[in-house]
């Protein structure tokens, strides 16, 4: 088994790898990065055989793809809703800041073909999940911005949670089989949390993630006083797509939802 959790660092090019298909992420099977990019400054990518979705998590960008171009701005994560484009391989995407921006970039082996597309807001609006249940500690907002259902053939799934203050994430304990990574960021810079993963566990604090290979249990939680930013992505399996059904709480804590 690779390493579970990561504290990556921007490297002086504004680029933070997180997990990488040769590095100790490895089985994740996805490539995700980070960048931080100035004002006016572009950035070009371009994978043969892999799909890519390119999320603004702040800032202000324009996107151009096979002759199109799209704008889109988001102040952080915590107030406004996502901007991402998803392509498939064999298609270059620009990138450029109208101010300071970051952007995170997932990528995975993908030889098949499918539309490309610009998800807005609308697109992935927010929902509360657990409001009233395990003693009201397990509130959060999510938003799934594409799944096996939104683009089957894709092999990811990209999406976001927002914790309130002091609960709990991914409650009921649950696993899948399929391998997902989680990117946190908190409101404030000192905002932590604990992240676990099977029989482990980790502070999670801005900029940090989470790799959980499939099949282990992975609840989350947040300090009282912060709130918490989560990118989940999941990386689908051959012939074995993450569904919004398939999450498997753990059965020892089951008994929770007739006493909460």
């Amino acid at each position: 088994m690779g390493k579970l959790f990561g504290y990556p660092v921007f490297d002086k090019a504004g680029e933070m790898i997180l997990t990488a298909y040769d590095n100790e992420y490895k089985e994740m099977m996805m490539d995700i990065r980070v960048y931080r990019m100035k004002g006016q400054e572009s950035r070009k990518f371009y994978h043969e055989g892999e799909e890519m979705a390119i999320l603004l998590l702040s800032g202000e960008v324009i996107y151009e793809w096979e002759g199109k171009s799209g704008a889109a701005s988001r102040k952080d994560v915590f107030t406004e809703g996502p901007w991402c484009l998803h392509v498939a391989g064999r298609k270059e995407v620009t990138v450029t800041a109208k101010k300071e921006t970051e952007i995170l970039v997932q990528c995975t082996r993908n030889e098949g073909v499918f539309e490309s597309r610009l998800h807005g807001p609308g697109d992935a609006p927010w929902g509360y999940s657990c409001v009233g249940k395990f003693g009201n500690v397990a509130k959060r907002r999510v938003n799934t911005i594409f799944d096996h259902d939104i683009c089957p053939e894709s092999n990811m799934v990209l999406g976001e949670v927002l914790n309130d203050k002091g609960n709990w994430s991914g409650y009921l304990p649950h696993r899948h089989p399929q391998p997902e990574t989680y990117f946190f960021k908190f409101d404030r810079p000192e905002g932590f949390g604990a992240s676990f993963v099977g029989d482990q566990v980790f502070k999670s604090v801005d900029n940090s993630f989470s790799a959980i290979p499939g099949g282990e249990l992975h609840p989350q939680a947040v300090a009282p006083g912060f709130q918490m930013y989560t990118c989940w992505m999941i990386r689908h399996l051959e012939g074995n797509p993450w569904l919004q059904t398939d999450r498997c709480e753990d059965g020892r804590y089951v008994w929770l939802h007739e006493n909460s």
